[in-house]
Parts: structure tokens; sequence; C-alpha cells
């Protein structure tokens, strides 16, 4: 006879979706343990003194998809966060000493872009119209799980319902949500825009974490992903946790533990434990066996069935879908501790900082884009990176000693498998240098104000986190791994194809970045089906 189950369930991940499951499971009255392989919960929404004295998020850095809904359930904020509003948008360093401030504030934006085209300045306006339209139009669709393709009543019932919400828009609008999921950015933002500048900035929203050209199909739709989001009711907006992203999930974790959730770090999975063709628990890589009722896995598909389950117990045209999972992100994180705040060549010195509070983009173009793109296919990296730069400091004075900073650096294209043999950790420092480089020549104190740094490679994000390809969405956002295609048609209800098992990370609907969304879903059918079980 089978040993009794020691949990209710067992979640394989704590990182923010895991705990988020977890703490869901345990309000709804199940025995839950969480068990991570890292010594630190967190997951990517981790913050760490990096250089003495300078402290900052290591891996995801901003908030907005953060679901409000999750923040309230679990009662976030009683347990330690505060989310920051940023009152700038973005602003793009040119090459040439001029800058483009995409201000939150209409008027100043279609001022600053008139300065590059009166044309694009009169379009900007319905642009952003639009793009907040269909990401409004389309919350309900990420905030609820997706129909199962072949699924009963109840899948049909869903479908139905998202369709109903679309048919509500204009004919036109519905044509312009398609263009979205099928065009590639670089095409969309043609048809909108002249200039190269506002064309660069919006450009780097459809290459994110997606290592593409802006010409790929589909990636006009990672524009539209990054548009769901609020920030304490601002739809759209983006914000800094205050104390770094690790203030998310450390008061996750307080939220858990106030529910009774048995959380063990430096306990890494080797293997889904299975009896009689079913998930009963998991086996650690110490050789203990935790035995669950159920397991949820927040992890990258492509580990959990290439790694942690016998593919034998799968079907075959899953196992093939799983050996196929695109994961490979481009990706680059750098965090800086700065000795001062950095000096733009188009700024005056004296009033920067209310342009800086934002988002600091090098991406001058889409031809740049794409050249990025070509260098890291064919050479492994490119020679001039596209670059995403945050500095949380101006708004949080926790994570710096006074009159000094951090900034973040996300950056785009760092290919993860180089060529020619070569390993990122020969290599990482020098490209880290080439970054540094490449904003040095747009804020020419950058370099010399650089007091220390983190440098993480796709190699890195790869053993840090169990992200294959260093893919920071836990597989691509293309057209054929979304929705009811998250991971695989007929298993987007969060339930995999080895009975009891579940997954309840980013790898699920509706996909990366740090929403909860992927575990509160995957929460709500472990727990329906719980029910059903009694």
């Amino acid at each position: 006879m089978a040993a009794e189950a020691q949990y209710d369930v067992v979640v394989i991940g704590a990182g923010h979706n895991g705990l988020t499951c977890a703490g869901y499971l345990a309000r709804g009255g199940l025995r839950v343990k969480v068990v991570e392989r890292r010594s630190v919960v967190g997951g990517a929404a981790l913050t760490e003194e990096f250089h003495p004295g300078f402290r900052n998020s290591v891996y995801s850095y901003v908030v907005s998809l953060l679901s409000p809904k999750v923040i309230k359930d679990l009662e976030l904020a009683k347990h330690g966060l505060t989310i920051l509003d940023r009152p700038s948008g973005s602003f793009s360093a040119l090459p040439d000493g001029q800058h483009l401030l995409l201000s939150r504030n209409m008027e100043i934006a279609k001022r600053e872009i008139a300065k590059f085209s009166t044309e694009d300045a009169g379009a900007y306006e319905a642009f952003d119209r639009l793009l907040g339209e269909l990401a409004e139009a389309l919350r309900d669709v990420v905030n609820e799980g997706p129909p199962n393709l072949g699924g009963g009543l109840a899948d049909l019932w869903i479908g139905l319902k998202t369709g109903n919400r679309l048919r509500k828009l204009s004919t036109s609008k519905q044509g312009a949500l398609a263009e979205l999921f099928t065009m590639s950015i670089g095409d969309y933002l043609n048809r909108w825009f002249e200039s190269d500048p506002i064309k660069g900035d919006l450009g780097f929203e459809g290459i994110i974490g997606n290592m593409v050209s802006p010409y790929a199909q589909g990636s006009a739709y990672v524009l539209l992903h990054h548009a769901f989001g609020e920030v304490n009711g601002r739809t759209g907006a983006w914000g800094h946790a205050k104390g770094g992203m690790g203030s998310i999930t450390q008061a996750m974790a307080k939220a858990c533990q106030a529910h009774n959730v048995d959380i063990e770090t430096d306990a890494g999975v080797r293997e889904v434990l299975t009896e009689k063709g079913q998930a009963k628990g998991v086996v650690l890589e110490d050789g203990r066996v935790i035995r669950a009722r159920a397991v949820a896995a927040n992890v990258n598909p492509k580990l959990l069935f290439g790694k942690m389950v016998d593919g034998a117990l799968l079907p075959d045209d899953f196992r093939r879908r799983m050996d196929g999972w695109r994961c490979r992100s481009g990706t680059f994180r750098m965090n800086v501790a700065l000795s001062e705040l950095p000096r733009f060549a188009s700024l005056n010195g004296e009033d920067d900082e209310k342009y800086l509070t934002g988002t600091i983009n090098v991406a001058p173009s889409l031809p740049y884009l794409e050249q990025a793109y070509d260098d890291a296919r064919l050479k492994g990296w490119a020679a001039k990176p596209v670059i995403s730069m945050c500095i949380p400091s101006l708004l949080d004075d926790s994570l710096a000693p006074e009159g000094c900073h951090v900034a973040s650096l996300f950056c785009q294209h760092f290919n993860p498998e180089l060529p020619g043999g070569q390993s990122w950790d020969a290599v990482k420092e020098g490209v880290a240098d080439t970054i540094i480089e490449t904003l040095d020549a747009v804020a020419p104190n950058f370099k010399n104000a650089v007091v220390g740094r983190q440098v993480k490679s796709p190699l890195d994000l790869e053993r840090d986190l169990g992200l294959i390809g260093g893919d920071i969405f836990h597989g691509a956002l293309h057209l054929d791994q979304i929705y009811s295609l998250r991971p695989a048609a007929g298993y987007a209800d969060y339930r995999m194809p080895l009975p009891g098992l579940y997954l309840c990370g980013s790898g699920a609907h509706p996909g990366g970045g740090v929403s909860g969304l992927p575990g509160h879903h995957a929460a709500h059918v472990i727990l329906k089906d719980a029910r059903r079980r009694k």
C-alpha cells in the first residue's frame, strides 16, 4: 500500500508564481509544501547587495504586470509591499546628442515627437489610445484561464465569453488586434510612423526577452503583452517595488507562512515522484521523498518534462511538443553601482532627474535593432547592444549610499549559443565592457561613475534560475506558444498529461512577466480538483 501523502500539494520553485500558487492553495485550506533549489526564495524577483552598500533587483527589475487581485487577495501590502509610481515615461538617448522623451503626459510627448516629425506627433495620440483600448479589451482574457482545445462545455463557455468581449470591438479594432498578434513590430510601426527615434523606442518593446529580428512575424504581440499592466490603479504604468523586486516575493513568502505553508530552501527537485501513472510528490536531489496528492511546477516546461518527468509517461505528441519548445531570450542583465547620476549629452545637468525616473533606452532605430539581432545571430552578441536602463535609486534611496545610485541594465541581443564553442563564462566581462562603452557614448561620465557591477549572461540566467536559453518568459511568446497553445493544445488548463501534475509558472498562460497570474489560475484549478476528489 502506498505511503500516506504528507501534503495536499507540493510546489516546485519559490519564484513569484510558485509562492502565489502556494498562497492561494493554503488560503483554500490545503496543506502546502514549497521546495526551492536555491538558498533564497524569490526566483527572478530577488534583491541582493551586489557591491558594498549597493542593493538592487538582480533579474526582473520593474513592476506593471503584477495582478492587483493577487496583491489584494494575498494582502501583500500588509506584508510589506510598496510599489513606487514612476512619474516619467521613456527617455531614448540618441547617438547624435539628442533625445526623445515619451512622457506619460500626452502633450509633452507630442511636442517631443514633433522635434523629429510633425506627422508622427499627430499619429501618436491615436496609436497610444488604440493600444490602450486593445490592452483593456484583452485584460479579462489574461485574468482567467484560456479555453482548452478539445475541452468540454466549460471550455466552450470560456471561448464564447472571450469571443463576446472581442465582438464588442469595432471592425477596425478587431483588425488592429489581429495585426498585433500576427505582424512584426517593425512592419506594424512602419504603418504608423516615419521617424527613426519613435520606431526604435517602441520597437524595443517587441524584442524584449525575445531573440528575434524586429521584422519577425508575431513580434508585435510582445508590445501588447507589456501594455496589460497597471501600477496603483494607473493602466499601462510601470513602477518600482520599494526595496527591489525581492520585496514582492518576501511579502508573498510572509503571506504563505501566515497560512502555514512550509517553505524549504536548498531543496532542489531531482524528479517528480510517480506511482501508477500519477504524480505523487517529488524526489529531492538529496534523495528525500516528499509525498503529496498533487504537484504544482513553477519551472520552465522544457526543464520539467525534459529532466524531471519520465518521458515514457507522456503522450508522444506532447513529448515532441516539449522537445521543440522554443526558449531563447537573447537577454544580458547587469546591475551597476554608480558614484553619481549619469549625465546624458542632451540634458543640461540641472534638472536631469525629471527625465530619468522612467526607462532610459538605447534603441535609436529599427535598423539598429535589426543589426543587433544580426550580430548576435552570426557572431554571438551585438557590437552595439540594445539597452534599457532604470535608475530605481532616484525613487528609492534605500538602494544606494547618499549621492550614489544603482542602475538596472536589461540588454539585447546576446545569443545563448555562442559560435565556435565559446563559453559565456569566458567572454561575459568583455561583453559587459561593450555595454558600458555603449552607454558612455550617450552619457560621457557613465564609465567613470561605475564603481561596481553584477553581470548575468544568458548562461548565468539558465544556471541560476533554470531559464533554458536564458528565456525570461519560460518559452517564447510566439503565436504558436500562447493562449490555448501554452504549453500545448489540450493542456492549457494548467493540468498536465501526467495526472496530479500542474504547471503554475510562466510557461502557462498568460506567460512571462511578474504578474502572479499563472500561479493564481493554476491554484484555482488545483482547488477545484481537490474539491472534486473530496
